[in-house]
């Protein structure tokens, strides 16, 4: 089965309403040069503050599953009968606590919403602390079946948990995509390509990762085939990054490296 995706590494702004201008000319862009069947936007895309914007700001620019943002993404993908998946802070239901859900969205080809994920393991790392504006979501991804194979999903900073790739692929994932905003920073760019490989191999899975640019973030997004191998790749800088899957490679590859089949669940400790 062959598909053709487009990554869309892109430098979101503070005002949803700028994203989504940014969001109409990637689509328009790539219809035009690719024909896609699937865009690919980078974590939290729906809105990025730099750094030392004040709390209240980043706080009070979430949104509701059925607010203005996402109705303008569904817009874009049922005009041009494109799936889509794209990253946004989310209101939550919750009066005690004043954060946001770190949220990725999957829409199909009709602008209808398949699959709500809310980032579970948070970025309180090198320095950072997401815990402080994001409550964690308390359950992984549960794939959707696509025209292009089975797709899974995770965020950013979970890729560095193995546990998460392998429940995506557990569950049946051919394709796992990993919408993400990797902050640059000493050795970044080596864990960023190593983790996501790693990820690829021990799963025999295609893994895309579409990653925010710009001066906070690295940019490097990258498609890794199940044999980890690079297919497509972005520099630092704004682009869009087009690459054709073909399923057929994850049986090809399964046959010859059976890892996932040779597990042995039952004598692994994992606690």
């Amino acid at each position: 089965m062959k598909s053709t995706f487009v990554l869309a590494q892109l430098e979101a702004r503070p005002n949803p309403m700028d994203n989504i201008k940014k969001a109409e000319q990637a689509v328009k862009e790539s219809m035009e040069l690719y024909h896609p069947d699937f865009m690919v936007f980078p974590e939290v895309f729906m809105s990025h503050y730099p750094l030392g914007t004040d709390r209240k700001i980043i706080l009070d620019s979430a949104q509701k599953l059925d607010g203005p943002f996402v109705k303008a993404m569904q817009d874009l993908s049922k005009a041009n009968h494109l799936w889509m998946v794209f990253g946004m802070r989310e209101a939550t239901e919750d009066k005690d606590d004043e954060r946001s859900y770190n949220t990725s969205i999957m829409l199909n080809d009709q602008g209808e919403i398949m699959g709500v994920y809310r980032k579970t393991h948070l970025y309180d790392a090198f320095g950072y602390k997401e815990s402080m504006n994001i409550k964690p979501g308390d359950k992984l991804f549960d794939p959707i079946d696509t025209p292009f194979g089975k797709i899974g999903m995770f965020v950013c900073y979970e890729v560095r948990f193995p546990e998460v790739a392998r429940d995506q692929t557990a569950k049946g994932a051919d394709i796992i995509i990993m919408p993400t905003a990797w902050v640059k920073g000493d050795l970044k760019s080596l864990h960023f390509r190593t983790l996501i490989t790693a990820r690829a191999i021990e799963n025999t899975v295609f893994l895309l990762a579409c990653d925010q640019c710009g001066e906070t973030y690295l940019g490097e997004s990258v498609v890794v085939d199940p044999m980890g191998v690079p297919i497509s790749c972005g520099n630092e800088r704004e682009c869009l990054i087009p690459v054709h899957i073909d399923t057929d490679r994850i049986k090809e590859v399964r046959k010859k490296l059976p890892s996932f089949k040779d597990r042995r669940p039952s004598v692994y400790t994992l606690k």
